[in-house]
């Protein structure tokens, strides 16, 4: 399935599937919202049952729509850095022995296609294409062969940076990471059973048209079972959770000169089977 959530005038913020010839169906007869009540609750099972069911009560959605993160705000967005060693070298270190972690706040969560605005003063924002998995189930102390069977799915998602910040303020990633609309994803959430190996996707992002990052999931140093199991050693992973998986190289970071997000500029992210997002960078509101 491919779930989306999105904003109407008549229901506000609203949640649907879209199905595979592109037609898009509301859910609101079964599910109010794709959050941690929805998952951990058998949601998912129940709206798959629905859909085999030919979606009795389902109104069909037409024209443009407003579409939305496909869950909701999570309780938590965990990152992996570093979790490419191309990525690991431009960003001038060696590749990580254990997986990488920092958090963004969950305030930074938003739509796919939504506007992403420059920081007070910020000179270096950047962009970082990753593969999201959202949790179906929560996680404590889980293995790795058992991680495949909690994930609801996968979607795309953009880590931006704003590298002054996370470099040069007292260390602290977090506070690089979690400007508003830092953390835009979508435009779907494909649920796991559409995906056959997420270890075998082709993902990239483009800024005004140029490829700039391009590579595989294949390419990560630390698996997606991997990563999930790992960090349900160390915080208990709830339904409805984010976990960004890290990026390829390709950032602007990594040229020489570096190459950072000005006003006007357009980035684009996709991740093949799940779709593609878009961001216009705008001027600092306060600036």
């Amino acid at each position: 399935m491919r779930l989306i959530r999105y904003r109407s005038a008549e229901r506000g913020v609203a949640c649907g599937v879209e199905l595979p010839d592109g037609v898009r169906v509301d859910a609101g007869v079964v599910a109010e919202d794709y959050d941690e009540g929805f998952f951990a609750s058998g949601g998912l099972a129940r709206l798959r049952d629905w859909v085999d069911g030919g979606m009795p009560g389902g109104v069909g959605v037409e024209g443009d729509l407003e579409l939305l993160a496909p869950v909701a705000r999570p309780s938590k967005i965990v990152c992996i850095g570093q979790n490419y060693a191309a990525h690991a070298r431009e960003m001038g270190g060696a590749p990580p022995e254990e997986p990488l972690v920092f958090m963004k706040a969950s305030s930074a969560w938003s739509g796919p296609f939504d506007s992403v605005r420059l920081p007070p003063g910020s000179k270096e924002l950047d962009y970082e294409v990753e593969l999201a998995v959202i949790l179906e189930k929560r996680a404590v102390h889980v293995e790795q062969t058992d991680v495949l069977n909690i994930i609801a799915g996968y979607s795309v998602f953009c880590d931006y940076s704003e590298r002054a910040y996370q470099k040069r303020r007292g260390g602290q990633w977090t506070k690089g990471k979690s400007y508003e609309r830092f953390a835009p994803c979508g435009p779907v959430l494909v649920t796991a059973e559409e995906v056959a190996d997420p270890q075998d996707l082709r993902l990239w992002s483009k800024v005004n048209g140029e490829l700039r990052q391009d590579s595989s999931t294949a390419d990560m140093l630390f698996p997606v079972t991997q990563v999930v199991s790992y960090l349900s050693q160390f915080m208990t992973l709830l339904p409805g959770d984010v976990i960004a998986t890290g990026t390829p190289s390709g950032v602007g970071a990594g040229y020489d000169p570096p190459r950072f997000l000005r006003p006007g500029d357009l980035v684009e992210q996709g991740i093949e089977g799940l779709g593609v997002m878009r961001q216009e960078v705008m001027a600092s509101e306060i600036d």
